[in-house]
């Protein structure tokens, strides 16, 4: 008998498990997995029955109203253009070159033959609409229907989707970002297909940790390094800014005044927040209006959480919040991104200022960020990854999603931009350089996605190693990674860039931001609608990445044309 019930810590759970139907519980659902909370026997009062009533309050009505507005003014503006497009096709009017005409309905021909970038895409076609209008309706207000026709335009999928599929570049791109943004977004959407699983509706939970845990085979799955990823893209969106600051400053005549940093910073702002609060509000709509499931506690909370702290959102603060008081938990990254980007104008100013002063700064900052991490992993007893418990809310609470811990990647990232903007000659000369720092950048991130593996364990008390660690691995990190940027820029890159330059990701890193903020949502939809839990295979989960991925892909191409586009149009339509 004793074999067949094995280990003393199964015993215990089959008679917790006994005693809580003893209590009443009769439902065969199993409980949530240990995995996710720290007492087996509470998972009996996570689980729900089926509900087929739904009742959806008045702020899920509201939110459900805004985001179907929001997706049926850019169908309304696509339906227009069309039509208008049909109809310029079968006409030919006077005083119009008909070249001109053809090249107008061709957005395809206009948009790829013209500049790249967005504000010229929309006023291209505004002139080219412009030149449409015959002498006497611009003589009784045509250029107000210009106007209009324009911001139509630019509502319009046709020329969102263009954009979206644009892959010609202008002057220095840095054509490895999209690559290396692509295998960061992918590396986390795998990170997360497996743990967010795992968190919720796991059958099998036990072996899991023994499998994906313990072996380095699984370094896309465990949590530790496939958040590195995150640092890639802090690291990115430091170089970004910096380099977008700086030509902002070279059109305004070399100088940097608070109007320009204000601009900067609302015109950042207004970037992502459209795309942003839509999702808030599908959150809030969707779950509210679906049928739950067995283990829709997950989904209950995500409502529960942005009716309450939506406006953290907005204000882009939802990163100070606890992990459990977060709308979108996933969306802390967009906060704590916006609150690195108000330092940039800073950093630029010292910079000009002198180049010795940034330094200083710049290592005093970086100094301090990881001394922060190291003090908060020791005096706590922090993991040094993600932990795959909820137990651990201590480590959301004060390190993972908090500024003072993860500046160093964004700082990097806009001295590297700032670097590679203004050198004047090539780092690289010779050809043992490239190869030695090929040598170093791929034996630290080795080294580091290792060392998350031997230093797995949560320590007992507070540790050396575990805090030097914490303190050290994202910025070294983002060290590595500017190092595979750099050596591609200067044609030391080899296969490696000829692999991140490919044309294919350039329409992937268009709708990269979309994909980002929704497959979260892909994912915590399927495993809540579960019946059962979700029994952990290899071939299992590849699946699930696979199928989550695919559908990633269509909805953030979906949101991307309907929603942060046109509205990123408007808004550079009016300068």
């Amino acid at each position: 008998m004793k074999d067949l019930i094995g280990s003393d810590e199964s015993k215990q759970e089959i008679l917790e498990t006994a005693e809580a139907f003893e209590w009443g519980h009769t439902s065969l659902i199993p409980p949530v997995p240990a995995l996710l909370i720290s007492d087996p026997s509470l998972g009996i009062f996570m689980t729900q029955c089926i509900s087929n009533n739904i009742t959806p309050d008045l702020s899920a009505v509201v939110c459900l109203c805004v985001c179907v507005l929001m997706m049926a003014l850019p169908l309304i503006a696509s339906v227009y253009v069309a039509v208008d497009r049909r109809r310029s096709q079968r006409e030919v009017r006077p005083g119009v070159d008909s070249a001109l005409l053809s090249k107008t309905n061709q957005y395809g021909t206009l948009l790829a033959n013209g500049s790249p970038n967005q504000s010229k895409e929309c006023i291209s076609l505004r002139d080219t609409t412009a030149a449409q209008d015959s002498s006497e309706e611009r003589d009784q207000g045509g250029s107000t229907m210009s106007r209009l026709l324009q911001y139509v335009h630019c509502f319009s999928v046709q020329v969102s989707s263009v954009s979206v599929f644009n892959t010609s570049s202008v002057g220095r791109s840095y054509s490895s970002l999209n690559g290396i943004r692509i295998l960061s977004l992918l590396w986390i959407i795998c990170g997360h297909t497996v743990q967010l699983s795992a968190w919720s509706s796991l059958d099998n939970d036990k072996r899991w940790r023994q499998a994906v845990q313990s072996s380095p085979l699984y370094v896309f799955a465990f949590s530790g390094p496939v958040y590195l990823a995150v640092d890639t893209f802090l690291l990115l969106g430091g170089l970004l800014s910096a380099k977008s600051l700086l030509t902002s400053i070279q059109r305004s005549e070399n100088t940097l005044s608070l109007r320009l940093v204000a601009h900067f910073l609302f015109k950042r702002f207004k970037r992502i927040q459209p795309l942003h609060l839509f999702i808030v509000c599908l959150i809030i709509s969707l779950f509210s209006l679906l049928q739950r499931g067995v283990f829709w506690f997950m989904a209950e909370d995500e409502i529960l959480n942005c009716k309450k702290y939506w406006w953290s959102n907005l204000l882009l603060i939802n990163n100070l919040f606890t992990i459990t008081d977060i709308c979108a938990p996933w969306t802390w990254y967009l906060s704590i991104d916006f609150q690195f980007y108000v330092t940039t104008p800073l950093l630029i100013f010292l910079y000009r200022l002198n180049k010795y002063v940034l330094l200083g700064v710049a290592f005093a900052l970086l100094v301090m960020s990881s001394l922060a991490g190291a003090l908060i992993t020791a005096f706590l007893h922090l993991p040094v990854h993600q932990p795959t418990t909820l137990a651990y809310e201590s480590y959301f609470q004060y390190y993972y999603n908090k500024p003072y811990t993860r500046y160093g990647p964004y700082l990097l990232g806009v001295l590297a931009g700032l670097y590679m903007a203004t050198k004047k000659e090539a780092l690289l000369k010779k050809q043992w350089q490239a190869a030695a720092g090929w040598l170093i950048s791929l034996s630290v991130m080795a080294l580091l996605v290792a060392l998350a593996y031997v230093l797995r364990d949560v320590p007992a008390q507070a540790s050396l190693t575990h805090a030097v660690y914490q303190g050290l691995h994202r910025s070294l990190w983002a060290l590595a990674v500017v190092w595979i940027i750099l050596a591609c820029e200067e044609g030391y890159g080899g296969f490696v860039n000829r692999i991140l330059s490919l044309s294919v990701w350039i329409p992937l890193s268009n709708i990269s931001f979309a994909c980002y903020l929704i497959h979260p949502i892909l994912i915590l939809l399927y495993n809540s609608k579960q019946e059962t839990p979700i029994h952990y295979t290899d071939l299992n989960f590849l699946y699930l990445f696979l199928g989550h991925l695919l559908l990633t892909v269509v909805l953030g191409f979906a949101l991307t044309v309907l929603i942060e586009k046109p509205f990123l149009f408007l808004r550079k339509a009016k300068g």
